[in-house]
């Protein structure tokens, strides 16, 4: 089960705060309002100070929770810029959700959009409503908002997380379509090595057997690989099934997903990739959060669970707890070695000048050209690299099922003896 941290009023009209376990975020909601209680807020554990207590069960759950109720970026940065432009334009909150909701054409955010109408008309705020929906508003979207609500510039922090969606969308395309031709290749690679050994591979076999060759030991090898996936067909995708599912575990586990994203950024020019995306993702989350006015310790934990990379996540909670220690912001994230020269001494001047919201958006602007700069390079050295990995793989395979032919004179005149 999940974690859930709620605050509600009793029957009585007291402020109470605790955590439940449910499912789901319905069902953590649907107990609390058997009880008799009025909601205030419910999220979930992962998203707040509970973060790193969950099991791997409750993290497995959280993640398809996510999945089910969870909706495109690109869905969110339109609802945000047409909220954004209604309120902006007098429209209520409540009236203009009502808008947004009969024009949603997806199902799942419409019963949200509806939801949150609902609650706000029960007299939620807007960034309560949000708090319901983890799955679609996550951390850093509900304290954005909520620090609009606070300051009274609602409409400010909307159009500028609107552009905080836009850009990310914009980073996020650009990162998922320079990966999606080599995972294609990939995939296609493994289908094509599949067919080879399920369909090539067994005629050959059939030709040496009646011959009754003495084939060398690689051959001997592939035939038998060979005759083991058509004998054992669903055995063998039961197999690489359950390691998909046994990597998919590894890598929600805390170890596992901290050496994986290791890995990731040092791998050669996709790990600059990966790792300018962060810096970019970090320093635009970073400059809209203080622009809002969200205090400097929050800001480092929603920036936190902004990154997605556990070992960056590592550096940032290890330099939130030097700045609780007097250390400066700049002077932190300097001592952990992860963050880049460039950012830091942006991030310092920041700090001397007091205009650290601006430099680290200037250091985004920067890593976006960063990121677009090494999927430039990417595409031009990912195409040669595939079509050598696929001869090599392909090439490898042809090479050890023709080996008896390159001396099949003598293997035919050993056969008939």
């Amino acid at each position: 089960m999940a974690v859930f941290q709620y605050i509600i009023k009793d029957s009585k009209g007291a402020r109470l705060e605790g955590t439940l376990k449910a499912n789901t975020m319905d069902e953590a909601v649907d107990k609390l309002t058997r009880e008799g209680s009025t909601i205030i807020s419910v999220k979930s554990a992962e998203e707040g100070a509970f973060k790193g207590k969950l099991t791997l069960f409750d993290k497995l759950m959280l993640t398809f929770y996510k999945i089910k109720t969870g909706v495109g970026l690109k869905t969110l940065v339109f609802f945000t810029r047409q909220l954004s432009t209604m309120f902006s334009a007098g429209l209520t909150i409540e009236k203009s959700l009502s808008n947004l909701e009969k024009e949603e054409k997806n199902k799942k955010f419409r019963k949200v959009l509806k939801r949150m109408s609902n609650d706000i008309k029960k007299g939620f705020s807007l960034s309560e409503s949000m708090e319901q929906h983890p799955g679609v508003f996550n951390a850093l979207y509900v304290s954005l908002v909520k620090a609009g609500e606070v300051s009274g510039t609602l409409h400010t922090v909307l159009d500028e997380l609107s552009d905080y969606l836009e850009r990310a969308e914009d980073t996020r395309r650009k990162v998922s379509g320079a990966m999606s031709y080599p995972i294609f290749i990939v995939f296609f690679l493994i289908l094509v090595v599949i067919g080879l050994f399920y369909f090539i591979i067994p005629q050959f076999g059939q030709v040496y057997a009646d011959f009754n060759a003495e084939l060398p030991g690689p051959t001997l090898v592939a035939i038998g690989i060979s005759d083991f996936i058509r004998a054992h067909i669903v055995f063998t995708m039961a197999i690489l099934l359950g390691i998909a599912l046994l990597i998919f575990l590894f890598y929600l586990s805390d170890r596992g997903r901290y050496l994986v994203d290791s890995a990731l950024l040092k791998t050669p020019v996709l790990g600059s990739l990966i790792n300018n995306s962060i810096m970019n993702k970090f320093a635009r989350s970073f400059s809209i959060l203080m622009f809002s006015g969200v205090p400097i310790m929050d800001t480092m934990e929603l920036v936190e669970n902004v990154v997605q990379n556990a070992r960056v996540e590592s550096a940032v909670r290890k330099a939130r707890v030097m700045v609780k220690e007097g250390y400066s912001v700049a002077g932190a994230f300097k001592r952990t070695g992860v963050f880049p020269s460039t950012l830091l001494q942006l991030m310092t001047t920041g700090e001397e000048t007091g205009e650290m919201d601006k430099l680290l958006g200037k250091a985004a602007d920067f890593y976006g050209k960063q990121v677009d700069s090494v999927i430039d390079r990417l595409t031009s050295l990912i195409e040669p690299i595939l079509i050598i990995l696929m001869a090599v793989v392909v090439g490898s395979i042809i090479i050890v099922t023709y080996l008896p032919i390159f001396n099949l004179g003598l293997a035919m005149t050993s056969g008939m003896k």
